[in-house]
């Protein structure tokens, strides 16, 4: 790992495919953009980190929701009211009333050959947060991600893709304080084509990004892209 004052870049870990079942795989997917929030350029990620292949008595799966277009980045613009970012402070917890959302946060680093720590598959009921990054509040774009599904059930992020513009998410921090931000957009992008710079380019207000994994499926290779929440920050207490 590096230690010099530029984040490291982290890779694909190929390694980190679960055996859980022949039938279900896990998968992370990385994304590099620099942005101007740190200074040295940060490592933002797209994360496609599970599937749960459910039947009914078919072959046929079950999948979790999908944004609707009418939330997408190029809808009409929502009141673009924001206020002063916080100082950083490492986040939580994540709270999405409208979507039952209710987690605790680890926070993410890199593994000794450059690639991006993943929430452990065990733990569906927890999200990450990449900690080298920027903090949720604090000016720049947070960047939170966690699984769809686990071997057993629905995970943290199961119904993200049913969130909607308008909705609120609730990130609680270590200094007491909670950045409250609210949806601005909800999209899902095939892997092929994810727009890092939509997604991760520098802003200059406080932002969060909320990723999971979406889009089509195969059994073969699981997900084959993300759904991303795109918000920004309203209120505080």
């Amino acid at each position: 790992m590096r230690t010099s004052g530029r984040h490291h870049h982290p890779r694909l870990n190929s390694h980190l495919t679960p055996r859980i079942h022949p039938r279900i795989r896990s998968r992370l997917s990385l994304r590099r953009r620099p942005t101007g929030a740190r200074g040295g350029g940060l490592v933002a990620l797209a994360a496609c980190i599970g599937i749960w292949l459910v039947t009914s008595g078919s072959a046929e799966p079950v999948h979790p929701p999908q944004p609707s277009p009418a939330d997408a980045m190029t809808a009409k613009p929502l009141d673009p009211r924001h206020i002063a970012p916080l100082p950083s402070s490492p986040p939580t917890r994540i709270r999405i009333p409208s979507i039952r959302v209710d987690a605790p946060l680890t926070g993410l680093g890199l593994v000794a050959d450059g690639s991006l720590e993943v929430p452990p598959p065990a733990r569906r009921d927890l999200a990450g947060w990449y900690r080298d990054g920027t903090t949720p509040g604090a000016t720049g774009t947070a960047v939170i991600a966690g699984h769809v599904d686990h071997a057993t059930g629905p995970a943290v992020f199961y119904r993200l893709g049913s969130l909607r513009r308008g909705a609120t998410i609730e990130v609680a921090r270590a200094d007491g304080r909670t950045a409250v931000f609210t949806v601005h957009a909800v999209a899902v992008y095939d892997a092929t084509a994810f727009p890092d710079r939509l997604v991760y380019g520098p802003v200059p207000r406080a932002e969060l990004r909320v990723i999971t994994c979406g889009g089509g499926f195969s059994p073969r290779t699981g997900y084959q892209g993300n759904v991303v929440v795109f918000a920004h920050l309203t209120s505080t207490y």
